[in-house]
């Protein structure tokens, strides 16, 4: 018996068993070789091989899907399945030499299946002589993770965004100050595919206020053994009912500005003080120094306006005390 197309020919596979199982990473974007080789060295006849590549259709039980194949008398290898087209294919020169790995062009999400490799032989009537299994996992690196906040309500409010990524990756938010990992039951997420068949991760994560707030988003790629943590860190300072945003970029920048005006208020103090000084010293001339001054009383007459030092010092000169015989009394007096 000849089969004359792939869905004939998959009757005879039914109930078949896998043999060998391989595991293969891609990239999304980037291309794969799924390895499907014989044993032994042998040199085969295109004429006499069925050659089959195939995958289990998604919720449809055991029907499977064929990506491309190679019926004897073919000069080359066709397709099955449109989403495949132009972008698997089998090498006939290899196949010759017991090579029947399927080369896949431009890895998407939608390959991550599990593809089967058939060979079987016409000159022994169709004996199945190689099966092989090889499960594709792809993966895509996320974007790296950007967090906004937070709100100013009741609550602090920080947003977390990455996208374009694949498989669904895990989310976690981090106390970066001891590193510590914040309870899942605080976040909530929302992943989507987009156009393109990858993920995009929005994380939501609600805190109570406090005076001092250090967060991070962290995006785990399970597959790549990867974690994307947000470089930008939230800091903020206050009290409950006011705080303040004090982000790390531009801190350094806005503390030496700070220092800065300090310095100038204190230099423009200093240069008044110093002016005012000079002006002082070349308004107001020195006064010489004469010795210490003894204190005369100051007395009043009464019926005498003048001041009492000047009356007494009229009355007594020496020029109004001459030498008498009451020289005594006078030079007391004097």
């Amino acid at each position: 018996m000849r089969p004359r197309s792939p869905g004939l020919f998959l009757l005879l596979l039914w109930g078949l068993q896998a043999e060998s199982q391989e595991e293969v990473r891609a990239m999304v974007g980037s291309d794969v070789q799924l390895r499907c080789i014989y044993p032994e060295k042998n040199s085969f006849d295109l004429n006499d091989l069925y050659v089959y590549w195939q995958i289990s259709m998604a919720g449809k039980g055991n029907v499977d899907s064929v990506v491309t194949y190679h019926l004897s008398g073919n000069s080359s290898a066709s397709h099955g399945d449109n989403h495949y087209k132009d972008r698997a294919r089998l090498s006939l020169d290899s196949m010759k030499q017991g090579d029947f790995s399927l080369h896949l062009r431009n890895v998407t999400p939608q390959d991550e299946q599990k593809f089967n490799c058939l060979v079987f032989r016409k000159s022994l009537e169709l004996k199945k002589i190689l099966e092989v299994a090889v499960t594709l996992h792809v993966a895509a690196n996320y974007s790296m993770p950007v967090v906004s906040g937070p709100s100013q309500d009741e609550e602090l409010t920080f947003t977390c965004t990455s996208t374009n990524g694949y498989p669904r990756p895990n989310v976690y938010w981090i106390n970066k100050t001891d590193n510590s990992v914040l309870d899942s039951a605080l976040q909530n997420n929302t992943v989507s595919l987009n156009a393109r068949g990858l993920y995009d991760v929005v994380s939501v994560l609600r805190i109570g206020r406090t005076p001092h707030v250090n967060v991070g988003c962290c995006i785990e790629n399970v597959l790549l053994h990867q974690n994307l943590t947000s470089g930008q860190t939230e800091t903020f300072t206050g009290t409950k009912d006011s705080i303040t945003e004090d982000p790390v970029d531009g801190s350094h920048s806005g503390k030496h500005q700070q220092v800065f005006s300090v310095l100038a208020v204190l230099a423009v103090i200093v240069l008044l003080a110093l002016a005012t000084g000079w002006l002082c010293r070349s308004r107001c001339p020195p006064k010489s120094y004469t010795g210490a001054q003894v204190a005369r009383p100051e007395l009043a007459l009464a019926g005498d306006s003048r001041p009492a030092a000047a009356w007494y010092r009229s009355r007594f000169t020496p020029e109004a005390c001459p030498r008498g015989p009451s020289w005594r009394m006078r030079d007391a007096a004097c």
